[in-house]
């Protein structure tokens, strides 16, 4: 998830609680200041004296040459670097964000933070706003805050749907509202998920529930930021998940609360390019996956032939982290 960092030299009381207001991740100021900042909200502090130190935690680097860019490249291995350039044209940002990660970038306004966000499809890790436009500050916070990448979703043609026992299954309430087409990834494999659809349908047997996914049972792989997975049974409040529709866009929600009670459950399989994909699913009327047309469908409705939306990967995760090597989970 990329961050946004706000400077705030000189001191000036209404960029700070804009920046907190707007959810920045730490504030730049000089030092002495911290105190002043963590009596207006809590929030990291970069400074000499600050949470995070200067010359220590993060580092400041103009580029002038290619061997400040290599000196960049060192840096970035044991500390965060915020680079600035006179001129990106003559010292590419494509070859510091192609070859490590920890790198910053300074941006004034949105169009300079966009232009970084979007280098190489991958970008900075983070931007740090210099400005002291507070309708300027508030556009770059509201991108940063929801930018993300976009996830290759594929159409999985289901094949199987089995009635199974009982078991334990994992509700993930969060602190947001979910759209129609929104849910979040969940597979018996971490590599191969199905997209959950949201509780956000009307029902006449109970109220929607927009910030809910009833996702699966306490084995299931949920997706989560940063290309990772968890197990559902992981999860806790203040955890981060990540929202996800049929179009493979993505956000960030926090966990508010998770309810695993016992129900009884579904076994739902799929296949893509001959691949195949399952997950367990409460047996349920509000129980609904995704249509690639991002239309939710209730799993007592689904049948062989239907199309929902998957995600694949190759490779398999060791505790929730993408690795490459052969693992097998059936």
């Amino acid at each position: 998830m990329k961050q946004v960092w706000v400077k705030v030299i000189p001191w000036q009381k209404k960029l700070v609680t804009t920046a907190i207001e707007g959810g920045a991740d730490a504030i730049l100021v000089e030092k002495g200041k911290t105190e002043a900042v963590h009596a207006l909200g809590r929030i990291k502090t970069i400074a000499p004296d600050g949470d995070l130190k200067i010359d220590k935690d993060v580092i400041f680097a103009e580029i002038k040459s290619k061997e400040d860019e290599e000196r960049v490249l060192k840096l970035t291995k044991t500390a965060i670097v915020v680079v600035t350039a006179k001129d990106w044209k003559i010292i590419p940002l494509e070859n510091l964000v192609a070859q490590t990660n920890n790198l910053f970038a300074e941006a004034a306004t949105v169009e300079e933070a966009k232009t970084l966000l979007g280098v190489l499809e991958k970008g900075v890790d983070g931007i740090l706003v210099n400005t002291t436009n507070i309708n300027e500050l508030k556009k770059i916070l509201d991108l940063v805050k929801k930018w993300s990448e976009k996830l290759e979703l594929y159409s999985g043609k289901v094949t199987l749907i089995k009635p199974l026992g009982m078991g334990y299954r994992v509700c993930v309430d969060t602190c947001d509202l979910m759209e129609i087409g929104e849910g979040m990834l969940i597979g018996n494999s971490s590599a191969s998920m199905f997209l959950v659809h949201a509780e956000n349908i009307e029902n006449p047997y109970v109220s929607p529930r927009p910030f809910r996914v009833n996702a699966g049972p306490v084995h299931a792989y949920i997706k989560v930021p940063g290309n990772k997975t968890k197990y559902l049974s992981e999860l806790k409040a203040g955890d981060e998940v990540l929202i996800v529709n049929a179009k493979g866009e993505t956000r960030t929600g926090i966990v508010g609360r998770v309810k695993v009670e016992r129900r009884p459950l579904l076994l739902v399989e799929a296949e893509v390019d001959g691949q195949k994909v399952s997950t367990i699913l409460q047996n349920a009327e509000t129980i609904r996956l995704t249509t690639p047309k991002g239309k939710p469908i209730s799993v007592v409705q689904l049948k062989p032939g239907d199309e929902v939306v998957v995600a694949m990967e190759k490779g398999g995760r060791h505790f929730g982290h993408k690795i490459e090597e052969t693992i097998m989970e059936k």
